[in-house]
């Protein structure tokens, strides 16, 4: 085998090591709350005609303080368990790095794409997410995919659909100044 494709398998050998090392519960807390979470916002604005600054502004707060005080809330409860100091430090470093890149992957298709078509891509993508996600959790506990996709989807239709519910009343019953 030459160098280069020594190099290669070296590489892959490496990956599929750090992949079997990766623990899923160090995004599973966060995960589904910022996919969630960024739909219903945006939904939930667009609705209420919010102005794209405001969408983005919100989604930075989101991605920003909700998700550093959600990862505070984790560290603190694993301290109170008596988990080890660098395992607590390493779970909730991954929970907020997973929850910021979920929120900052909205903020992308929300400053790329036409206003009309960001509700429809963001749920689009926020269902694609959270069914992946769903998916790993399910073939990680040797359950049904389907079934665990299916509920989780529901769950976040349900919220999604109580968030443009707000938005339409907020948009009939706003005064124009």
């Amino acid at each position: 085998m030459n160098t280069e494709n020594a190099l290669i398998v070296e590489g892959v050998r490496r990956f599929r090591g750090a992949l079997h090392s990766f623990n899923l519960r160090w995004i599973s807390f966060g995960s589904p709350s910022a996919i969630v979470t960024s739909m219903a916002l945006i939904v939930g604005l667009g609705a209420a005609t919010a102005a794209k600054a405001t969408v983005l502004a919100s989604l930075l707060i989101i991605g920003i303080a909700d998700n550093l005080s959600d990862s505070l809330s984790i560290q603190i409860y694993q301290e109170s368990e008596r988990m080890k100091q660098r395992q607590a430090f390493s779970s909730t470093a991954a929970n907020y790095a997973a929850r910021f890149a979920i929120t900052g992957s909205f903020i992308v298709l929300l400053l790329t794409l036409p206003t009309r078509a960001v509700v429809y891509t963001c749920i689009a993508w926020g269902g694609f997410l959270l069914s992946g996600l769903s998916y790993l959790l399910a073939k990680a506990r040797h359950v049904g995919a389907l079934s665990d996709i299916g509920k989780h989807l529901g769950v976040a239709a349900v919220v999604i659909f109580l968030s443009n519910a707000i938005g339409l009343l907020i948009r009939s019953f706003a005064v124009s100044p």
